[in-house]
Formats: C-alpha cells, structure tokens, sequence
C-alpha cells in the first residue's frame, strides 16, 4: 500500500495527470464571482495546485494567481504550462506552510486537494493569508459511480486492481474536515455537471493518472489495462466513451 501522502503519490504520474484529467466547468466560476467576488482584481492561492489544471482557469478570472503545490514534479509541469504568463506564481509550499504573506488573497481555492489537508493548522493557515472578506472554495470532480454498466464496471475495476482504492476513496468523505475548517454548516454547496469523452488510450491515461492504478512493472498493471481494454470495447460509440462527473463546490470561511 502507498503512503497517502500528496507530495510524493503522484511523481510517477504527471504526464497522465496534465495530459488525461478533466477540467472544470466554466459555470463554477460563474458561480465563484457571484459567491466569492472572482473577478479581474482578485489575487487568489490555488493550494495543492498540482499540474495547474484549475490554476490555468483562475488565471482567465483573476488578476494574480499563487499555485502553491508541494510536489515538486507536478508543480514543473505547471510552471511549464503556465509560467509564460506573469499573473502566475509557483509557490512551494503546502496548505499547512504556504509561504504566503499576511493576509495576502482574497480567495483560497483547492481543486480535487482538500482531502489532503490537515484541517487544524490548514484553517489557521488559510485565516493567516486571507484578505477581510476572503473566502475558501473547494471543488472536486466526483466521477459518478453507479446508473449504468459502464460506470459500475470501471468502479468494479479500480476496486479489484487499485492498490490502496478504498482507502483512498475513504479520504473522499471531507464533511467532517470542513466543519472543523469552516466551522458548523456555515458553507454554500454547489453541484455542476462535467464530463469526458475519452477514446482508448484517453481511457488508459486517465486510469493510470490515479495514484492507486498499479504502475509499469507491477504484476497487476497489464491484467488491470486488458480489463479496461474489454470495458472501452463493451461500450464505445465511434471509438470513445464518455466519463461522467459532477463538479461539486463548497464556499464558506474559516
């Protein structure tokens, strides 16, 4: 079983990771402008920004954008694809050290990280950097799990040949860390529909961009993409299929 720990599981797992993750809906920030004040004047910390999907987003709102990331593989990948625009700023650090000035943001995101954090001395953190008025935005994208064949089969699949899946789909229940975050109830939840459409190889890559999918040289690797080979074929439509997702947010302050 691998360590559950966000600054060395994905390292072998970057290429996938930029490559086969999806993106966010437009519509969440719509509805970050509306709820935080996204907006052309607003410097943001992106924490645990990884390979700087949802970074790339914020930086079409924003006017300064901090990605703060621990690891230091996924955080040159976003350097590489981002680095070129100054409104960008890679930081290495962690939700708990970000490294950021005082009261330095107006808006805290964390996309598909929360479930990483320490609650405790991240809320303390998040209080430190945070501008009066700031707020926090979480946001994953949930993969939508059971309804139809194919996505209880793929379920079925990373249960049987994920090295420590359950596990980490247990870090997933993250209501208990935000009321010790946000405090009570007091946050907005928002739901948004997302979606891939992936062909074969889209498929593979998406799968081994998950820190539980057994790498190259492991005995389960190949019997794992032979499965996933028959589920794509049982359920393609002109090559593809489509992967299903709903973006969920939750806004409040710490």
């Amino acid at each position: 079983m691998r360590e559950l720990d966000p600054r060395t599981r994905f390292t072998d797992r970057v290429d996938d990771y930029v490559r086969h993750r999806p993106s966010y809906p437009p519509e969440v920030s719509s509805f970050l402008a509306e709820a935080c004040g996204l907006g052309p004047r607003s410097h943001v910390a992106d924490i645990g920004s990884g390979t700087g999907i949802w970074t790339a987003q914020l930086l079409e709102s924003a006017e300064i954008v901090y990605a703060v990331e621990p690891n230091e593989s996924m955080r040159r990948a976003a350097e590489k694809r981002l680095g070129s625009d100054d409104r960008f700023h890679s930081v290495a650090g962690s939700a708990e050290q970000t490294g950021l000035p005082d009261s330095s943001v107006d808006l805290i995101t964390a996309a598909q990280a929360f479930h990483w954090f320490q609650p405790a001395p991240t809320r303390s953190e998040f209080r430190r950097i945070l501008r009066t008025g700031g707020a926090v935005a979480l946001l994953w994208n949930r993969r939508i799990e059971s309804g139809t064949e194919l996505r209880e089969s793929y379920e079925a699949l990373l249960r049987r040949w994920g090295t420590d899946y359950v596990s980490v789909r247990a870090s997933w229940q993250v209501e208990p860390a935000l009321v010790e975050l946000l405090g009570g109830d007091a946050w907005t939840r928002a739901t948004f529909p997302n979606f891939q459409v992936l062909d074969l190889d889209g498929m593979k890559g998406r799968l081994l961009s998950n820190s539980y999918a057994p790498g190259p040289g492991h005995p389960d690797h190949e019997p794992m993409l032979e499965e996933l080979e028959r589920l794509h074929d049982r359920h393609a439509v002109d090559g593809r299929v489509t992967m299903e997702y709903r973006t969920v947010v939750y806004v409040g302050t710490p």
